[in-house]
């Protein structure tokens, strides 16, 4: 394969005779260097004299006595000019992030050396001139009419005069600014470029000979440039392009056309005649982004070429470069990367961002405590576990405590966690935190070798953010950059996030993983391109800018209209020396990806003259087969149910309502929960679950009641009107609650936490809420007195005997019943509901059948009913027992009785006894299942009950 870089090299070496000592050869990047002096190398048989090699920028510095300044720096001293041309109070906080944008249209005014003077005129000024711009030609003159046409200045609306405001002012802020970097000797890229082109004396240029090899669009800087290097006969050009797209109108050659024009080429055109060669070329589409990544190990064992320098994977997504490493296969002897590693694809870029939300939207200072999730997010990461070794015990502790407010003297374990959550007063505070826990990290990490591909990498991920963040640090200190935490976070977030970190290696041999950019002058013989989706290739979205796009169009600055075009022409010459390519596109629609192959394959379909193959990947996923899963209960198993259960040898051992409820619901969930001991993860929220809402609730009855009977056993209508006339007192009843079951004080006995954290709005609602359903309660308590409160959370057992064929288990029943009352020799037992229906069982029967919608709260207030019952027996107190299930939000009627309802009509169980014979003999049917050894625990047949359960995965049912 003739490549463009060897043609060149040979050409320069017999025009020159190979007397390159004072000559430069200028690249658009310096990365086609590496491989234009190994074509150079063999030219010769001799030794000789390398050219110098440079790129378009660097070019540019060296010919200017400016220094490109800080991009940061450079906003600030933008914000400085803006409020002294303005006068406007506006802070640097709100002014930054469309400072850039300003800096980015003055870069393209000045690359294109636009007439500013002009550009920037007051509208009124620019309106009334816009027939006198002989130097337009005249569709730019009509984009510049179309501008005011549409713009129309008497139509007027505020946000038409604020845009007016502001451009009248740009012109004075441009000429300003750009005085006070040069008194600094610095200068913003296209500032340096305008000034080299302006004032360049190509006499004293250190070489006799440029060489520009391989340039595409021109901006009118680099335009100026060469022609003065042409007409002082210093220059040379080699440009890159094929016929195909040259010899008609076509996008890829609008630039390539001028340049040869204005800068005839070194080489014939008899050089690039390429695309009207046929080759093989193929389009792939794929249903996901990362299946792209997992066909290309098929692909290159397929078509790697000898020696592997001439084949390339080139991504147009560069987000796709870690699933492509983790894909390459082992069959390549070497790889070149030219692509920089994304720093926010690193550990030391999410602890920087971990760090910094942690002192920012992490802290309250008015409240002295950090927020839950960033703290954890903090304590969890890697880096953060080096370098402490109590971080584990602290994050266990604030989940044991519910603390999702945790306060600085309860993370403070260690000295490195110390300095990690002590608050920083201020930027400065923060960088210089920040760039002491990152040198502790990399003094720690370089000392350990793993072996780990990604060690040196990560290695130099953390020197990246430790000099990036000194660098902040610095700018902070020179009072540079004074702006408030938060937006300080946003900057050093943005600018960490851009940046990427260099792969090591020898460019010039082993298989080449690119961008786009990159392959410029590069030729290879097998291509694969990932990702050449519409939005990918040319990249979606246009620039923000001050400047509008008739007006941008108007005055030569770059457009939309140019982007398409740069990216028609990289697409082209990619393919055109390639022997066979291969274009990949992601059907599946995703945020820019539109599922759309690119426009340059659409096109290539039609302008194509040889066949175009085409594929289609499918993901071979095969489903598996859906296994119940059993567990037989084996000896083993009912040795250990029988240590949980058996009060012979556990003498807490309780079969609860709530385990015999799961039993019902799922016998491989009892299984999960009650047998094997498995348990969800402790959780930490400041939101409030239904569960939760439920035991505050309980929390303040309880209380309301026990402090009620301590006077007098009997509730009478008096007492409770007394109290909901004291909604102080009420309220006093549910701040408690949260106190004791929510903030968790006791988990902190540091004398500095408060002892009733203030409510976020959530907590407020569900607090007032709670209120509400005390007073509802009361209201309905009130309707029913007089009546006597025996107690509440009241803890009741019942010794039971279960035969198996195994032998016996001695056990025991019971739970916690919310309240017993009496009236008129009934007995209630009321289980108190904060959310859900209202439960009316069928039958007794329906209690124990697996169903959609079991009724759960009437089986557990039945067993409870049981058990209170045979006590009344056994103490001859001639009670009769109630089951009641009270659902507060549906209780606002005054003839509401939470007395459960049984049977088709509907009948009040007033007296249990009727059904207790019943209910036992099925309770203890369901108690022999249970320990039975030839019943095993399998899944439900009852779908809903899995929708929230824990052990889903588990089960994969």
């Amino acid at each position: 394969m003739e490549t463009f870089l060897k043609s060149v090299a040979h050409d320069l070496f017999e025009k020159t005779g190979g007397e390159l000592s004072r000559t430069a050869v200028i690249f658009p990047n310096k990365r086609a260097g590496l491989f234009f002096n190994e074509y150079l190398a063999k030219e010769s048989e001799q030794p000789l004299w390398s050219p110098a090699y440079l790129s378009i920028s660097e070019l540019f510095r060296q010919s200017s006595g400016l220094l490109i300044g800080d991009p940061v720096k450079l906003v600030c001293d933008l914000y400085r000019t803006y409020i002294e041309v303005t006068g406007s109070d506006e802070p640097l906080d709100n002014f930054y992030f469309w400072g850039e944008m300003m800096i980015s249209d003055f870069d393209d005014a000045d690359k294109n050396m636009a007439d500013t003077d002009a550009l920037f005129s007051n509208l009124k000024d620019l309106n009334d001139m816009s027939e006198g711009f002989d130097f337009m030609e005249d569709e730019q003159k009509e984009a510049i009419s179309q501008f005011f046409h549409n713009f129309s200045i008497k139509n007027d609306t505020a946000l038409k005069s604020r845009f007016t405001l502001m451009w009248n002012s740009l012109g004075k802020i441009y000429r300003q600014y750009k005085e006070r970097l040069k008194t600094q000797g610095i200068a913003y890229e296209g500032m340096l470029y305008r000034e080299v082109a302006d004032s360049l004396s190509v006499e004293k240029l250190p070489y006799e000979r440029y060489v520009f090899v391989g340039f595409n669009v021109l901006n009118r800087v680099e335009h100026r440039l060469f022609s003065k290097l042409h007409d002082a006969g210093k220059a040379m050009f080699y440009w890159d392009y094929d016929v195909f797209y040259l010899k008609k109108p076509h996008e890829a050659g609008e630039f390539i056309s001028r340049n040869l024009r204005d800068f005839p080429s070194e080489l014939p055109p008899s050089c690039f005649d390429w695309l009207n060669r046929d080759k093989q070329i193929e389009f792939i589409e794929s249903p996901t982004e990362n299946g792209q990544a997992r066909y290309l190990p098929q692909w290159i064992r397929e078509n790697l070429t000898e020696p592997e320098k001439e084949t390339a994977v080139v991504l147009c997504n560069e987000s796709l470069l870690q699933p492509v490493l983790h894909s390459l296969p082992e069959n390549i002897r070497h790889i070149n990367i030219t692509m920089g590693f994304p720093l926010s694809q690193t550990p030391a870029y999410s602890f920087v961002k971990a760090f910094v939300e942690l002192h920012t939207e992490g802290y309250d200072a008015k409240a002295g405590h950090f927020l839950f999730a960033p703290v954890v997010s903090l304590l969890k990461h890697p880096y953060m576990q080096k370098i402490s070794p109590h971080t584990a015990n602290v994050e266990s502790e604030l989940v044991k405590g519910n603390r999702f407010y945790p306060l600085p003297s309860e993370l403070s374990k260690d000295g490195v966690l110390e300095e990690a959550f002590s608050p920083c007063a201020g930027n400065l505070s923060l960088c210089e935190r920040l760039s002491s826990l990152l040198k502790q990290i990399a003094t720690l990490h370089k000392g350990e070798k793993t072996g780990d591909a990604y060690d040196q990498l990560y290695q130099e991920a953390l020197f990246k953010a430790y000099t990036m963040t000194n660098r902040f640090r610095s700018l902070v200190e020179d009072k540079e950059l004074d702006v408030k935490t938060e937006t300080f976070r946003r900057l050093l977030v943005r600018v960490m996030s851009a940046a990427s970190i260099p792969f090591h290696g020898e460019p010039a041999i082993g298989m080449q993983v690119m961008g786009v950019l990159e392959t410029r002058n590069l030729d290879f013989r097998h291509l694969i391109l990932l990702s050449v989706n519409e939005g990918q290739l040319p990249k979606s979205g246009g620039e923000s800018s001050f400047i509008p796009y008739n007006l941008r169009k108007a005055f030569g600055l770059t457009t939309v209209d140019h982007k398409i075009a740069v990216y028609a022409y990289y697409f082209y010459r990619m393919i055109q020396r390639a022997d066979k390519v291969t274009l990949m596109y992601n059907t599946a629609t995703d945020g820019i990806n539109r599922g759309e192959m690119s426009r340059f394959m659409r096109q290539l379909l039609i302008e194509w003259r040889h066949p175009i193959g085409r594929k289609q990947l499918a993901a071979e996923q095969i489903p598996a087969a859906a296994c119940p899963t059993v567990i037989e209960k084996t000896p083993e198993i009912m040795e250990r149910m029988a240590d949980v259960f058996d009060t012979r040898r556990n003498k807490h051992a309780l079969m609860s309502p709530t385990a015999l409820n799961t039993y019902l619901d799922c016998p491989l969930k009892f299984y999960y929960k009650y047998v094997a001991r498995l348990t969800a993860p402790d959780d930490v929220s400041a939101d409030i679950d239904p569960a939760k809402f439920g035991s505050i609730f309980h929390y303040a009855a309880e209380h309301i009641y026990k402090d009620m009977s301590e006077r007098q056993k009997t509730v009478d209508r008096e007492t409770i009107e007394r109290l909901l006339k004291d909604p102080v007192r009420l309220r006093r009843y549910v701040d408690n609650g949260f106190r004791e079951l929510f903030f968790n004080p006791e988990a902190n006995k540091s004398p500095q936490a408060p002892q009733l954290p203030e409510y976020n709005g959530t907590q407020l609602i569900n607090s007032e809420v709670i209120y509400r359903y005390i007073r509802q309660l009361l209201r309905l308590d009130k309707e029913y007195t007089p009546f006597t409160f025996l107690d509440s959370e009241v803890k009741v057992r019942e010794d039971i005997t279960v035969r198996t064929p195994q032998g016996e288990i001695r056990s025991c029943i019971g739970g916690t019943i919310d309240r017993t009352d009496c009236k008129d020799n009934m007995l209630r037992i009321v289980d108190y509901k904060t959310g859900g229906e209202p439960e009316a069982p069928e039958s007794v029967e329906s209690l124990f059948l697996p169903a959609r919608k079991r009724p759960h709260y009437a089986f557990q207030t039945f067993l409870y009913a049981a058990i209170m019952n045979r006590k009344m027996r056994d103490e001859n107190s001639g009670r009769t027992v109630a089951p009641a299930l009270l659902y507060i939000h549906r209780a606002a009627s005054a003839s509401y009785s939470p007395v459960i309802k049984l049977g088709k009509p509907q009948v009040e169980v007033s007296d249990f006894s009727i059904y207790e014979d019943e209910f036992r003999e099925r309770l203890q049917s369901l108690l022999e299942a249970i320990f039975c050894a030839d019943i095993a625990f399998t899944q439900t047949e009852v779908e809903d009950n899995c929708q929230y359960c824990d052990f889903k995965k588990l089960c994969k049912k």
